[in-house]
Formats: C-alpha cells, sequence, structure tokens
C-alpha cells in the first residue's frame, strides 16, 4: 500500500511540472501576445465608437475611462483589496460607485456584513435594529445602507445580471450602451459601451449664454457649457447702493467690499461699519419707560416697541398655588401653604412653606442601589452612590477590560489607538482598538517593467510580491542554456531567466530530477591566486560556467517523529525517524506537568492512556506546587508538586486594623475563609475609632472601615442671644440646623430695664453737663462786674442740689430689682 501511494504521488508530481512548464510556453508564446494585443485594441475601438462619432474623433476626454478598461484586459492589474487577489474574467464582481474600485462579490458581501456587526456589537439588546448603520466601501470609504448590501452579479451599467463571459467584450460587460446618466447631470446619458470606471463628459452641443446673461449665446461641448464673457457683473449688491465689478461669475455675488457709515439697530451710536453687514447691536440696554410708568426696558440695543411690563398682569406666589392681581410695583408675597414642589431627585416634595429662590436639596434617607447594582447603602436622597467596584468586562475590541468604576454594564467603546501593521508592512492601522483584522491598506503603487514602459498600479504592499508588467519588446541577449532550443521572452530585470525545462536524470533511488536545467551555472572559483602581501590589492571574484551535479532526492516520503506527535512529509535522500524539536509533552507522575524534554523515543508506553503516559526516558517533575491558593491568600504551598488538592494554609498574617493604628495577627484559613461581614470583625482592633468627625469631636464607633458615620451624638451647650439661658442638646442636631435657643420674656425685660436705666443715665449726664456750663457762664459774668455785685450775687444765689441728690431714687430702685431676681 506504501509503494502504491508513493507511485500516485510520483504521478500528480510529474503531471503538475508538466502542466507548469506548458502554462509558462504558452503564457510567454510571442503570437499569443500579438494577438491578444490587437484584440484588445479592437474592442476599445469598438467601445469608443458611438463618443468619438459625436466628437468628430477627439477621444482627449477618455484617458481616464481608457486607463480602467487597460486594468481590465491586463492580468494581475485588477485585484480585490479585501482578499488582496487577482480578479478574474469568470469571477462575480462588484464596483464602489463611489471610487470604481472592483471587488469580488463574495467578498464585499463578507465586507458588509462584518462591518454591520463591528458597528452593533457595542449596543444593547434595546438599541440593536432601532438604527440602520451604514457600512463603508474598504477603498474610499463611501457608505452604503444595509439594504444596499449587494447580493446579485450585474454587469457595470447595471442591466443585465449574471452577464456571460465573451471574449470580443470587457470583462464583466454587457456589450451593451451604457445610458448612465452623467455626473454632475446634464439631462444626456452615457454613449460608451458598458465599461468599468466613471463615465467621460458629456459630448453633446448645446448653445448657451454666458453667466451674466450679456453675451450672445455661442454653442458649447454640455460638459463645458459654463463660460465667462471676463466683462464686469453689474448685478446689485444685497446692500442695495452698489454693483458688483466682478468680472462674469457663476453663483451669488461676493459680500460688498465696501465700507460706509451705518447706524446700530436703535439708533443711539454710529460706525464705519461693511456694507455687506448692515444690521448691528451696541452694547447699551435700552432703558426707555415701559407703559407701566414705574420700569425701564433692560434688553440690549433692539428694534421695534419694548413690550409691556413683565410684572404686570395676573402672577402667582413662589409655590404657584395662589395668584394676585397687584401693580407692578409690589412683590408677590408668599401664600403660607407648603412648597410640595417635586425636588432635584424627581421622587420627593419640598416641605418648606411657600418660599421664594430654589429649593433646598433633598435630604431623605433613602435605600439607594449604586450604578452596577452590586451593593446597597442607605444615603440621603441628593448624593449619587458610586461603588469602588471596577468593572472586568471586556471592551468591544475584546482586547482590554473595562476598568471603569461602577459601570452599568454599558461600557463604552475602546479609546486606544489600533497601531497594528496592516498587511502592506508599511503602514499602520490609524483607527481605534477593534476586533478582527485591520482593514486593506487603501495606497496604491506603481510597478514598472525593466525599460519602463510598462506600468501597473497595485495595492500597497504586493510590490514586493507582485511580478513586473510584462514588456512587450523582446531580449536581445544570446542563449545561455545547454538545450538546442529555448523558448523566447521579452524584458525583463536582471540575468536572462535560466532554462526552465526539468532535468529529468534518473537519481540513485529511482526517482527522476525534477529540477530546472543545471548543466550551466555560474560557480565562484577559489584559491586561483594568493596575494603576495597586504599590500596587493585583492582582485575580484572570478566565475565560471560549469555544470553542477544533480542535488539530493526531495520527493516527500511519510515519515513519523520519535515521540510520535506528527507524521510529515521527509525528503527521500533523509527520510529516517527524526525529532519534530516540540516538547514531549507526556504527563509526568505529578499529574501537574509534563515532560518539557525534546522530542524522543519512549518504551513500555501505556496503550490505555492513549499514549500520553510518561516513559522511563522522560523527566523527573522537580518543581513547587504552583497550584492557585484561594483568594487573598499571599503563601505558598509547602508540598512539592505533587497531585491533589492542597492542605489549607496555617501561617499567621500580619495585618493593621482599620484604624491604621494596631498591628493583628489572624490565621490564613479564617481569613481567606471569610465573608465580608467576618472579615469585617476579624481585622478591627475593637477600639474606638481615632478619626475626629467634620463637627471637631472624636468618632464614638469601635474600629471600622469606610468613612465615620456623620451622626455625632456628643452633648453641646446652647447658649440664647443675651447668654442668660443654656440648654444640652446632640451635635448633630445643631450642624444640621434643626435647634435653636431664643430668649424668653425675663430676658426681654432685662434687656428693656437695661435701656432704660442707660437713658436715665445719659440724661442725667446731658443736665449736669448744661448746669456746669451755666456756673461756668455766671462766674465768667461776675468777674467782668465787679466783687460787690459778685458778693452780693453770692449772697442771693440759692444752694441747688446735685444731679445724684435728684436721680438716686429712680437709679436704685430698678437695679435694686434685677438684684433680686438675678438672686
Amino acid at each position: 500500500s506504501s509503494q502504491k501511494k508513493f507511485d500516485e504521488i510520483k504521478k500528480a508530481n510529474q503531471a503538475a511540472a508538466k502542466k507548469l512548464v506548458e502554462d509558462q510556453f504558452s503564457s510567454s508564446s510571442e503570437d499569443d501576445d500579438e494577438d491578444a494585443e490587437a484584440k484588445q485594441g479592437k474592442i476599445l475601438a469598438k467601445t469608443f465608437t458611438i463618443y468619438t462619432s459625436q466628437t468628430d474623433g477627439d477621444s482627449s476626454e477618455l484617458e481616464r475611462t481608457r486607463q480602467y478598461m487597460n486594468e481590465a484586459f491586463q492580468s494581475g492589474a485588477m485585484t480585490c483589496l479585501i482578499c488582496i487577489a487577482s480578479v478574474k474574467r469568470n469571477q462575480a464582481v462588484w464596483s464602489c460607485c463611489g471610487c470604481f474600485c472592483i471587488f469580488h462579490l463574495v467578498c464585499i458581501q463578507k465586507w458588509a456584513k462584518d462591518s454591520l456587526f463591528l458597528v452593533s456589537s457595542p449596543l444593547t439588546d434595546d438599541d440593536f435594529g432601532k438604527k440602520d448603520y451604514p457600512w463603508p466601501c474598504p477603498k474610499c470609504r463611501f457608505e452604503y445602507k444595509r439594504s444596499e448590501t449587494p447580493s446579485r452579479y450585474y454587469c457595470y451599467c447595471g442591466k443585465v445580471e449574471n452577464p456571460t463571459l465573451d471574449p470580443w467584450l470587457v470583462p464583466h460587460s454587457c456589450g451593451q450602451i451604457c445610458e448612465r446618466e452623467f455626473k454632475p447631470p446634464c439631462g444626456h446619458k452615457c454613449l460608451l459601451l458598458c465599461h468599468p470606471g466613471p463615465c467621460p463628459p458629456c459630448p453633446k452641443m448645446v448653445t448657451t449664454t454666458c453667466h451674466c446673461k450679456k453675451a450672445k449665446p455661442v454653442p458649447r461641448r454640455c460638459s463645458v457649457k459654463e463660460w465667462s464673457c471676463r466683462l464686469p457683473c453689474g448685478r446689485t449688491l444685497l446692500c442695495g447702493q452698489h454693483a458688483c465689478e466682478n468680472p462674469c461669475h457663476a453663483g451669488d455675488c461676493q459680500p460688498c467690499p465696501r465700507v460706509s457709515t451705518q447706524r446700530c439697530i436703535c439708533g443711539r451710536q454710529t460706525a464705519e461699519r461693511l456694507c455687506a453687514s448692515p444690521q448691528w447691536q451696541c452694547e447699551q440696554v435700552c432703558g426707555k419707560c415701559l407703559p407701566c410708568r414705574n420700569h425701564t426696558c433692560e434688553q440690549v440695543c433692539h428694534a421695534g416697541p419694548c413690550g409691556d411690563c413683565p410684572r404686570s398682569g395676573r402672577r402667582s406666589c413662589p409655590c404657584g398655588k395662589s395668584k394676585f392681581t397687584l401693580p407692578c410695583t409690589e412683590d408677590v408675597p408668599t401664600c403660607g401653604d407648603s412648597c410640595d414642589k417635586v425636588l432635584e431627585c424627581g421622587i420627593h416634595k419640598c416641605s418648606q412653606r411657600c418660599h421664594r429662590g430654589p429649593c433646598e436639596i433633598c435630604r431623605q434617607e433613602v435605600e439607594k442601589q449604586c450604578r452596577c447594582g452590586k451593593h446597597t447603602k442607605r444615603m440621603p436622597c441628593h448624593k449619587p452612590y458610586l461603588c469602588e467596584a471596577k468593572c472586568t468586562k471586556i471592551r468591544d475590541c475584546q482586547k482590554h477590560q473595562c476598568r471603569r468604576k461602577c459601570c452599568s454594564g454599558n461600557c463604552p467603546p475602546c479609546d486606544q489607538v489600533c497601531g497594528r501593521t496592516l498587511g502592506c508592512r508599511n503602514h499602520k492601522c490609524p483607527s481605534g482598538c477593534h476586533r478582527g483584522s485591520c482593514n486593506p491598506c487603501p495606497e496604491t503603487v506603481d510597478v514598472k517593467c525593466n525599460c519602463g514602459k510598462t506600468v501597473i498600479k497595485v495595492p500597497c504592499g504586493r510590490e514586493r510580491t507582485i511580478r513586473p508588467p510584462k514588456c512587450k519588446q523582446l531580449c536581445s541577449r544570446p542563449p545561455t542554456c545547454h538545450h538546442p532550443t529555448q523558448e523566447k521572452h521579452y524584458c525583463h530585470f536582471g540575468r536572462c531567466p535560466p532554462c526552465r525545462q526539468s532535468c529529468q536524470k534518473q537519481l540513485t533511488c529511482g526517482h527522476l530530477c525534477p529540477v530546472s536545467c543545471h548543466d550551466e551555472a555560474l560557480v565562484k572559483q577559489t584559491g586561483l591566486h594568493q596575494s603576495a602581501g597586504p599590500w596587493e590589492q585583492p582582485s575580484e571574484p572570478a566565475f565560471i560556467q560549469t555544470a553542477l551535479p544533480c542535488p539530493p532526492c526531495q520527493v516527500p516520503i511519510p515519515v513519523e517523529c520519535l515521540g510520535q506527535h506528527e507524521v510529515s512529509p521527509l525528503p527521500c535522500h533523509s527520510a529516517n525517524p527524526y525529532s519534530c524539536k516540540r516538547f514531549c509533552g507526556r504527563l509526568l507522575d505529578c499529574q501537574n506537568h509534563t515532560c518539557m524534554k525534546e522530542c524522543h523515543r519512549v518504551t513500555e508506553l501505556n496503550s490505555s492512556a492513549d499514549g500520553k503516559k510518561a516513559g522511563p526516558e522522560c523527566s523527573q517533575c522537580e518543581e513547587e506546587c504552583a497550584k492557585p491558593r484561594p483568594y487573598g491568600c499571599p503563601h505558598r504551598c509547602v508540598l512539592p508538586c505533587h497531585p491533589g488538592d492542597c492542605p489549607s494554609c496555617l501561617q499567621m498574617l500580619k495585618i493593621k486594623c482599620h484604624c491604621k493604628l494596631s498591628v493583628l495577627y489572624i490565621e490564613c484559613l479564617k481569613l481567606t475563609r471569610a465573608d465580608l461581614k467576618e472579615k469585617e470583625l476579624l481585622i478591627s482592633c475593637k477600639n474606638q475609632c481615632p478619626k475626629e468627625l467634620p463637627c471637631g469631636h472624636r468618632c464614638k464607633e469601635i474600629c471600622h472601615s469606610g468613612s465615620c458615620p456623620l451622626n455625632c451624638s456628643q452633648k453641646v451647650k446652647l447658649r440664647c442671644l443675651c447668654k442668660r439661658l443654656k440648654k444640652e442638646i446632640q451635635c448633630s442636631k445643631i450642624q444640621e440646623g434643626q435647634v435653636s435657643l431664643e430668649c424668653d420674656a425675663l430676658c426681654k425685660e432685662m434687656k428693656r430695664k437695661a435701656s432704660e436705666i442707660k437713658e436715665a443715665e445719659a440724661k442725667a449726664a446731658i443736665e449736669e453737663e448744661k448746669r456746669r456750663q451755666q456756673a461756668e457762664l455766671e462766674a465768667f459774668e461776675n468777674r467782668l462786674k465787679g466783687r460787690r455785685k459778685n458778693k452780693r450775687r453770692k449772697d442771693e444765689v440759692e444752694v441747688e442740689q446735685s444731679s445724684w441728690q435728684k436721680y438716686k431714687n429712680l437709679i436704685m430702685l430698678p437695679m435694686f430689682g434685677v438684684a433680686v431676681v438675678m438672686v
């Protein structure tokens, strides 16, 4: 059976080599190339006949279309940018209406499907299908709708489905007149036969006038029917004062470039401005008196009447429950009812009385769930609750994690740049990080023949693998082959190609030599000349043309490797048992590792284990146990590599408590098996929390994690304004502003009496000052009248009482009353 398989492989190789030689001979035949060139010229002339008849034989506008059609005839010039393979005549294709690039129909269908999947994959189930997302062309990125995905194979003009292959027509063409509308549309249709690429400009003759309509109509081509007479336009500009001075042009005239003095909308200010923008506003407030005669207009520079006073008419109270009809000079009073407006939370209502200004924030405590839905917490309604858990979902690129805190599940798209090298190996992908393969490189490269007369455009990256274009100039070099005849070949690079005929000499193993002719080969000569010293310049190496022996037989023979990993075809000359250089991979006795030796022979195999059990030649496991430990355990297993589960960890962990003041020693087993509540108790040092609350008091809770509760229970003294009354109240109530201590009636009475005493003392001081001034005045007058009159006046002056003797009763009685009340 093995000899039979070998003979079949031998016959298949010989048939493939014979077919390859025949194809190469036929493709390089001069007669076939001349016939193909003449045939191509006739097809192009037939395609352009109807167009050139309209232009009197002028085909200068057909160069772009001619280039597309030449590429359609040349083998290898038309390449699908998706699969990077040549487009053949008998394959179903699709052409983009934006860049006219041709793709395989199967490739563009898969491209559209993958593009729609990548766009819609980040959406949720609720959003999927609500929007018709487009898919782009691989080259020009022209977008198509989902419904425009091609499903059938049509010709270039779209008239015939599945056009038949005709050797006398352009590939993928139906042979009918194109009749596609020109772009931009002019009312005429394309006159060429069904063709690839864009339609040429319209060749019809029409009679048309210039842009400004001043010149007489002249006959012109429809594609260039718009023309300018170069005279001044003369149309009135938008300012209404000046005329357009530009030469005859298409479209609207440009804005007026002149400058004039113009008033603002309200007419208070003037400024030098362009005629093209006469409407402008100054920065002054209107200030005109409104119809109410109480307020002024607060609008900035405007046109037209100011309107009614915004405070006139029937107005509502701040809460909107009561309406009042008041003059515009009076503010609407509050109604005294509860506000009942919905707060910002959208759930609770404001409990204050009707008030002006915005409502306070919602302070009711509710059970809130975080955005990701993993945790709940009781907290004020106005505060958002976001947990510290990071999202571990993979983003739409299927490479990076979300890592956003408290993610709701709708992870944002990946914001990193792809940066992978494209298939061309010259450029990198500039798109965002994405799944699947990158878009093909849209660049094209020119590939020329040796003489530079034939040029083809290929996608970037294929210039290293694609063959140069075939040149029609024959190679004039003499043949170097020992065969009596040599095939003709055209212009090429480097040396003439060696003889491609098979050697077919019989080797020692019985096979025929399949390599190309090697009777004449250039071999470098060595050891012919020895230099006389280091001063002698080395001579150029000499090459001689000689016959080389046949190489070792390369016919593939199936051989199995030593470790029975694979069966590979080896050349006939080295078909012996070999090592595949892989790791042995057999399971060791520890049941955790495999043999890491290079592929080797193993004896005493266990047939029941399917040849996967290690043998005596395999290595022995000497590694430590590397099995994963429970979550949170930082210790390694103390046993060497072993089968089965590892024993429980009994080592002690050194951990700081929640308040970071005490060091605790806890068994690793207890900590790893405990849930969240048990871990909270284990890590707590059972002492009072040393943290300070925002109010300044120390936290009363036992050592705990997280932030301290804001509800402070410390008792503090609260006094009234006169400092007479005092009361002990919880600190949290004072911080929230819920409690205040007002003065009572006795405090007010004491304040009133104290104020009366101060007024009486002030009056007495004023009277005393008046008497002192009067006494000084009288003394001065007495000095002027003489001593006698002064003595007589002194005898007559009555002894007046002092202010203290007069008002001491009024002062002492209130002070005595206040002292009694204080006692």
